[in-house]
């Protein structure tokens, strides 16, 4: 049993040890790990940005800051050399920067895109500079027809379908559950499951073993988010999709895997909040600052490249900037 004096010592060590986490814990307020965590090679933009809002679908050059998506540090060591990719949501965001990648790592793209002509004519030139051949398709991929034109298109052009990579997704929140409309829901799901579905369906049949399906999820259908219901539900799905989908077409050695980012800075982001939550945006992650994405597009590289991921399918690789 110890004594009195004994027990006192041990209380003032305590608390000598308590001022010692006190003070320094006061001292965080001005450290530098309170701000955007930065680990790539180099320093990526962090919130508060410029309060913004666009009309749909969103315009990436009209993005401030403009994102980041050529990648310069990022060298090509001919992981896709000879391959054809067919991407949807290929004009803008992550879409554009896999694209790049796609193209410096040897492959020849086909880009799927709504309406937006100026970013599509940007990433075109992007890929050209990287000396491979791209083609612009204008269609909705909620429409089968839009869908099934696409993959003849780029079939026709190229002469096969390798990758495919499904991006193209519509996103707007709905503050009250009440609110969100029948309508809105039903665009949310035409776009997200069944542009996934129809172009997955049209493409198969021109995909030889080796090649590979690589879907957007995202962290909202690891999580939800009750500001996106209908969002979360999509993709959720979509989750579920790569992973039933990944064992239907394993007898034909196609892979199926899904990338789940968390935010990304991307024109779906000022086309859906309002400006005041566009100037935070990406704040509420552990590394404080959204993704932009020549972050993302190395993830998509490895789930297409047979020479990295050959013994991978049915996975989901989250890319959320911490837990």
């Amino acid at each position: 049993m110890q004594t009195k004096s004994q027990t006192s010592r041990e209380a003032a060590k305590q608390r000598h040890i308590q001022r010692r986490v006190d003070a320094k814990d006061k001292s965080k307020g001005n450290d530098k790990a309170q701000h955007a965590m930065q680990a790539g090679a180099r320093n990526y933009p962090e919130p508060p940005f410029p309060e913004q809002h666009q009309p749909k679908p969103g315009h990436e050059w009209a993005i401030e800051p403009a994102p980041l998506y050529d990648a310069p540090y990022y060298l090509g060591s001919k992981k896709l050399e000879g391959k054809v990719a067919l991407i949807t949501g290929g004009d803008s965001g992550i879409g554009r920067s896999v694209a790049v990648l796609f193209a410096r790592e040897g492959a020849d793209v086909a880009i799927v895109y709504l309406a937006e002509d100026r970013d599509a004519a940007e990433t075109k030139a992007a890929v050209e500079k990287e000396r491979r051949r791209c083609l612009l398709i204008k269609a909705d991929v909620s429409e089968r027809e839009d869908c099934r034109g696409a993959v003849e298109t780029t079939v026709k052009r190229f002469g096969r379908i390798d990758v495919l990579v499904n991006n193209a997704a519509f996103q707007i929140h709905s503050n009250d559950f009440s609110d969100l409309t029948e309508e809105h829901f039903d665009t949310t799901l035409k776009t997200n499951l069944y542009g996934y579905f129809h172009m997955a369906q049209e493409a198969v049949p021109h995909m030889k073993p080796g090649s590979a399906i690589i879907n957007t999820g995202s962290v909202t259908g690891i999580e939800g988010s009750k500001q996106l219901v209908d969002y979360s539900i999509t993709k959720g799905g979509i989750h579920a999709f790569t992973r039933a989908l990944s064992g239907n077409l394993i007898g034909k050695g196609i892979r199926v895997n899904a990338v789940a980012p968390g935010p990304v800075w991307t024109p779906l982001n000022p086309s859906d909040k309002e400006a005041d939550d566009v100037s935070k945006f990406g704040s509420d992650t552990p590394m404080k600052r959204p993704a932009q994405p020549e972050e993302l597009a190395p993830a998509y590289v490895f789930l297409a490249s047979p020479h990295c991921s050959s013994y991978i399918t049915g996975e989901i690789l989250p890319v959320v900037g911490g837990y």
